[in-house]
């Protein structure tokens, strides 16, 4: 299996390094989603006082560097200067790391405590998003008293490098006050930036390729609302395409020859919206003989190709994010991504990995 250098379009034909190394075949049965180890880790406790900030505080004695779990200095937790729904404490993690679990109490000693919060997390600490669970905005429980801890295991882990907690409700009697702690890991990842004028190819090994089954991740980050992901061409017209067009992601499967498929020339599945975001969004693509499963977020559509997939005429050649020679294929945009891929991965093959060790 060999993987080609990102390359400016420009001057593709010229400068594609291919180069070719031999992978174990069990390389391919890598789990796409990442191995299973512990992530559970005390992230908060080892930070410096500079790592937290607030947007108000109601003295230095409450100010966001005492909100760590089951400590007492100060005045025993973070309090803001008034307690409304417009307060937050924030935590820079310094990178980018995988939460896995939260816990809170009240500030120590106090009739201060926050009863409800929502979770909010940032790569940058400018552009937020809010977590999640069951495709709703969810209001974490608080506490009920200043000093027992509840902990929530996250129902999917957040990858992010800033976290807020944003109190909703409070104890009546008091004011908000918080403590917290974080539980998590390092995240593992691979990422490659693409500025617009260059693509990513990767060449396949004809002996190991096995018809019957594809599997390929990724996650995207971007500004631009169109652009194309993937891209695999055929001999005689066919092609498998993934472009993001406004906002939305697409997934064209062309069988070319429409005398000899009229009725199943061509599948066009559309997925998502607003993921023009500049948040990372996940993308995966299974094909199981002629079950065909897209993946964007947590929505899946799920299609059977009725023989499509048995008819296609493909190169051994994977292009991500964009088109080797521009206006080959009948795509919607022909634009070239713009943005960060990451954890490309190509039936259990580290794609980005690959690249830049070759």
């Amino acid at each position: 299996l060999g993987a080609s250098m990102i390359v400016n379009m420009d001057s593709v034909t010229e400068i594609f390094l291919k180069l070719l190394f031999l992978l174990s075949v069990h390389r391919q049965h890598m789990a796409v989603a990442g191995n299973k180890y512990n992530c559970d880790d005390q992230l908060v406790s080892a930070l410096p006082q500079s790592s937290f900030s607030s947007s108000s505080e109601l003295s230095s004695s409450h100010s966001p560097g005492f909100a760590r779990l089951n400590r007492r200095e100060g005045a025993g937790g973070w309090s803001p200067l008034v307690s409304n729904k417009y307060q937050w404490l924030q935590i820079d993690l310094g990178e980018r790391t995988e939460i896995t679990a939260v816990a809170t109490q009240g500030g120590y000693g106090s009739s201060d405590w926050v009863t409800s919060y929502l979770l909010m997390f940032s790569d940058s600490g400018q552009n937020w998003k809010q977590y999640r669970q069951e495709e709703s905005i969810w209001a974490f429980s608080g506490n009920t008293n200043a000093d027992s801890v509840v902990y929530y295991k996250l129902q999917h882990s957040i990858k992010a490098r800033f976290l807020r907690f944003v109190p909703l409700d409070w104890n009546p009697n008091g004011r908000i006050g918080m403590r917290i702690e974080v539980y998590g890991c390092t995240y593992r990842s691979e990422v490659v930036g693409f500025d617009g004028k260059s693509c990513l190819i990767y060449t396949l090994n004809k002996k190991l390729i096995n018809a019957l089954k594809d599997v390929i991740s990724l996650k995207f980050k971007t500004m631009q609302s169109d652009g194309i992901l993937l891209h695999r061409e055929g001999q005689n017209g066919d092609h498998i395409t993934m472009e993001l067009t406004k906002g939305k992601l697409s997934l064209l499967i062309n069988l070319g020859d429409t005398k000899t498929h009229p009725s199943n020339a061509q599948i066009n599945i559309t997925l998502g919206s607003l993921l023009d975001d500049q948040h990372w969004h996940s993308v995966l693509i299974e094909h199981f003989n002629n079950q065909v499963n897209f993946t964007v977020d947590k929505h899946t559509h799920h299609f059977h190709a009725k023989g499509e997939f048995s008819y296609l005429d493909l190169d051994y050649e994977l292009s991500f994010g964009g088109i080797p020679v521009p206006g080959k294929s009948g795509t919607l945009s022909r634009r070239n991504f713009h943005g960060c891929f990451e954890n490309i991965y190509y039936n259990g093959v580290n794609i980005i990995d690959l690249a830049r060790r070759h």
